[in-house]
């Protein structure tokens, strides 16, 4: 590598230097610490319970399923509210159920099914929060930035893996579970308090604000039209499901294959956060040297064989070696798949691309636990492992034929170069469903061109706002091909125009458009209203 690419190589740390990130994740960190606490000491609430065993899982089980029902919703109000407002609200209310909690704790008012319902309550405040959370950090230190600010999240949230625990533990000792529940209560305050006095960049204004339930269906409709965040979900999918296995199956490694306690436990999961620590600081480097698709395939290899070695580990030893390389493994993968998502996701739909990529980490991961400890159940512990680290390295050698879509150099801003469109008529935003017709003239030579360039101009439009589309040839006239889009309103139509596209969506256009003879015609078809003429009362 030259001495220019070395230092245009960012440093992993960079985004520590925005003084309103750097309070937002010193803050988050101590949270994500909160949470582990509230878990360990929701469940030593639990262990002397009948039925102890089913009830701690639950405890695990209630904290995820809001991730599964709410993640998109949390995203489409992400990007159709204040978000810094919205996360402040959803702060406020986590401190709420956080105090009650203390004190019912404290006063022993506190059975297993309201402290379920109370870890399900937490679990939406998490759920609302992480979309907006993602995306606010983004606007604070830039899309240059987006990778490394995801991987430090992601230390983040593996330090708090790791000291989480073990400071309930001791805080549980000494002061009891309600003071664990106090702490976790005062780190949303916290964060509350930084998001208070943060002055985030100002955001660009929607012209045409979405309504919740449109928002909803237009975030979807994204993703299913974008075949790059697709492929991006189903890596992650396919790294996550067999990598969560270690994740799920870590106690038992330490207590029936390496015969440790807690305290030997924790260091596999040191192990893991030193891992992670370094996969942050050597991210931006790897990112130099390796393309996605060459880190997807490390990734997977790495920490299927961390995975293998812990199943066949004879020692401590051995185990704490193969963790490390896996804590990096681990951060280097989900950390690309976020910050890149992030830096390919357009402004107008960034949260809820984003709560979809929750959905399917998070969510696959609860779900792929489940499954591994039944598995772990039945088949043992070894052979589940060992099953689980070989669909890791298949899983990951699957990048020959499904490899990640170079999204690097692509244009990512609003681009408004519709022209304005001209009617006599006046349609009302709701009036819909709404036609519109674009004309092209063709000759014989270009035809095959230009089809096969109106094929991601189909998606484009379809990811924007078109509910249907078709391109329909004039049998009068085979030189005349007419693109004919359906959209549910005059006001979705509208938010094309007004900043729905981007800089590459643009090139997909002018690319159609250069295998055409002069300018298309385009036409805007409105739906008749009673007492127009030609309507039928």
């Amino acid at each position: 590598m030259s001495d220019d690419t070395a230092r245009a190589t960012p440093s992993a740390w960079a985004p520590l230097r925005v003084r309103a990130f750097r309070f937002l994740w010193i803050t988050q960190l101590f949270s994500l610490i909160g949470t582990w606490m509230q878990t360990v000491g929701a469940q030593w609430l639990l262990v002397d319970e009948p039925n102890a065993a089913t009830l701690v899982g639950l405890v695990q089980a209630a904290a995820m399923l809001p991730t599964l029902v709410l993640a998109l919703p949390a995203g489409a109000l992400a990007d159709i509210v204040d978000r810094r407002r919205l996360l402040i609200a959803v702060q406020l209310f986590q401190v709420a159920v956080g105090a009650a909690l203390t004190v019912l704790a404290a006063t022993g008012h506190l059975p297993p099914a309201l402290l379920l319902t109370a870890t399900f309550l937490l679990g939406c405040g998490t759920t609302l929060m992480i979309p907006g959370y993602q995306t606010l950090v983004q606007e604070l230190v830039g899309r240059d930035q987006a990778r490394s600010a995801a991987a430090l999240n992601g230390v983040a949230m593996n330090l708090a893996r790791a000291v989480g625990p073990a400071v309930a533990g001791l805080l549980i000792a000494q002061a009891g579970v309600s003071a664990v529940f106090a702490l976790n209560a005062l780190t949303y305050a916290a964060m509350a308090a930084v998001l208070v006095g943060l002055r985030p960049p100002r955001a660009q204004e929607q012209l045409l604000p979405e309504r919740f339930g449109g928002a909803l269906v237009a975030g979807a409709r994204y993703v299913r039209h974008s075949p790059a965040v697709r492929r991006l979900l189903l890596r992650t999918l396919l790294f996550v499901v067999p990598g969560s296995a270690l994740w799920a199956l870590l106690p038992l490694v330490a207590s029936r294959l390496l015969g440790l306690d807690a305290l030997g436990y924790g260091l596999l999961l040191g192990a893991l956060g030193i891992g992670a620590v370094t996969g942050a600081a050597v991210l931006p480097h790897v990112v130099a040297r390796l393309s996605p698709t060459r880190l997807v395939l490390f990734a997977g290899l790495v920490f299927g064989t961390a995975t293998i070695v812990c199943a066949l580990a004879p020692h401590l030893v051995v185990a704490l070696v193969a963790l490390v390389p896996a804590g990096l493994a681990w951060l280097c993968m989900l950390a690309t798949m976020n910050g890149t998502l992030q830096v390919f996701l357009p402004g107008w739909v960034r949260a809820r691309g984003l709560s979809i990529y929750q959905m399917v980490f998070a969510g696959g991961q609860a779900v792929a636990s489940l499954i591994w400890g039944v598995l772990a159940e039945w088949l043992g512990l070894v052979p589940t492992l060992l099953v689980a680290g070989g669909l890791l390295a298949l899983g990951a050698l699957t990048v020959a034929v499904w490899p990640l879509h170079d999204v690097s150099g692509l244009d990512r801003d609003p681009a408004v170069y519709w022209p304005e469109p001209h009617l006599e008529l006046d349609p009302e935003l709701e009036d819909g469903p709404v036609l519109v017709t674009v004309s092209y003239t063709v000759s014989p030579e270009n035809m095959p061109r230009f089809l096969e360039a109106m094929v991601p101009v189909r998606r484009m439009k379809m990811r924007t706002g078109a509910t249907s589309y078709a391109v329909y040839r004039d049998a009068a006239d085979p030189t005349r091909f007419v693109e004919v889009s359906q959209y549910p309103n005059w006001a979705e139509h509208l938010r094309q125009h007004g900043g729905r596209l981007t800089g590459s969506d643009q090139e997909l256009e002018d690319v159609a458009r250069a295998f055409a003879d002069g300018p298309p015609r385009i036409e805007h078809l409105l739906p008749t209203r009673a007492g127009e003429p030609g309507e039928t009362v």
